[in-house]
């Protein structure tokens, strides 16, 4: 009977619609500011001309396209939480899709397909340069094809948009922070840009260096939000109540509520400072091991923790003090036991992020 219960109760805490609209219809939702399809999104989920031109065949064909799944705003906007990039393909060929600084982009042009080889070349507008063009029966045919739409209505219980987008995603290439930056820019996209900004700062790349396979699962922004939870920390040393990457993602959710406000969690001011600090000091080295003469293999998260987290919480005693000093500092905890006790390779982040928090302020504080 509990099972039961707990069923029928979620399941008022989410109401969906679902019908088919015409391309045409989408269309003008876009161009009237009805529906959001998030352009941040494109750093993300990247097709090539390959995958956009199956899509158009695909619609012109009439084989069956994934729904895309929005959740209605309290303003009555569709927000896309699945099919970005197949309805942005759509908007792209037609000619009218907008990037994020609100910049009409080059209109798409087709390659070749499996079953519309002659597709090559083709655009939608009439005066395509150098190529060929739809006709006019054609233009008509797709704009009143139809693609399916699953709605999460407005008075659905406020999380159900972000779950669901974890959900629909949980297959994809995503890495988890590229699941993170689009849940942020759906919760506050103020403070998705000013993290990506701040992951893209001078003092910041120049002391954390990664793998170039890394930066491309967007591990910088994954260590801007590390640093500011870490700031933010007021636990013990105790495990975490719950896996490390889900940890970060709820605190990112609660951050982003509050962010622009005086209770905001994120203080660009104390990034800028904390990593001004170590540039000057160790530079590139920061983050790597120090074995008594000289630093030694690639960057260390669990370094990284340790210092930036130390530092921060003490940040006006080390803005007084000598670069050479803060230098020996950090090389010294690879001998520390506050340090070395609790950042082995065995050691879950579940674990060790609580631990190294804790003890790297009194590690820093002295």
């Amino acid at each position: 009977m509990a099972l039961e219960e707990q069923i029928a109760t979620k399941a008022k805490e989410i109401h969906t619609d679902g019908y088919p609209m015409s391309i045409g219809e989408v269309l003008s939702l876009y161009r009237d500011g009805d529906i959001e399809i998030h352009p941040e999104f494109q750093r993300i989920f990247r097709w090539d001309n390959e995958q956009k031109s199956g899509l158009i065949e695909s619609i012109l064909l009439g084989i069956p396209v994934p729904p895309i799944f929005v959740s209605q705003r309290a303003d009555g906007v569709w927000d896309v939480i699945d099919g970005v990039q197949r309805l942005s393909t759509v908007l792209q060929f037609v000619g009218v899709y907008r990037d994020e600084s609100g910049d009409l982009t080059e209109p798409l042009t087709l390659s070749s397909t499996e079953y519309l080889p002659d597709l090559a070349g083709h655009r939608w507008e009439v005066n395509a340069p150098g190529g060929h063009t739809f006709s006019d029966a054609m233009r008509r045919d797709f704009k009143r094809a139809k693609l399916e739409f699953r709605i999460i209505r407005k008075e659905s219980d406020a999380n159900a948009k972000y779950d669901m987008f974890q959900r629909l995603n949980a297959g994809t290439r995503l890495s988890e922070q590229e699941a993170r930056n689009c849940l942020l820019v759906m919760l506050n996209r103020e403070m998705y840009t000013e993290t990506t900004r701040l992951s893209e700062a001078t003092d910041f790349r120049s002391v954390c260096q990664i793998s170039d396979q890394k930066e491309s699962q967007a591990y910088y922004q994954e260590l801007v939000l590390r640093f500011f939870c870490q700031a933010d920390y007021s636990g013990g040393a105790s495990e975490l109540p719950r896996e490390f990457g889900k940890y970060v993602t709820e605190w990112m959710r609660e951050a982003a509520k509050e962010f622009g406000s005086p209770a905001s969690k994120i203080d660009s001011s104390l990034f800028d400072r904390t990593f001004r600090l170590l540039a000057a000091s160790l530079g590139d080295d920061t983050m790597r091991r120090w074995d008594g003469n000289r630093h030694l293999g690639p960057f260390s998260i669990a370094c990284f923790e340790f210092v930036t987290s130390g530092l921060c919480a003490n940040i006006d005693l080390w803005e007084q003090r000598a670069e050479a000093e803060l230098a020996d500092r950090v090389r010294g905890i690879w001998t520390a036991p506050q340090f070395r006790d609790t950042s082995g390779s065995g050691i879950s982040a579940r674990r060790r992020f609580p631990r190294l928090v804790v003890r790297a302020r009194d590690y820093f504080g002295r």
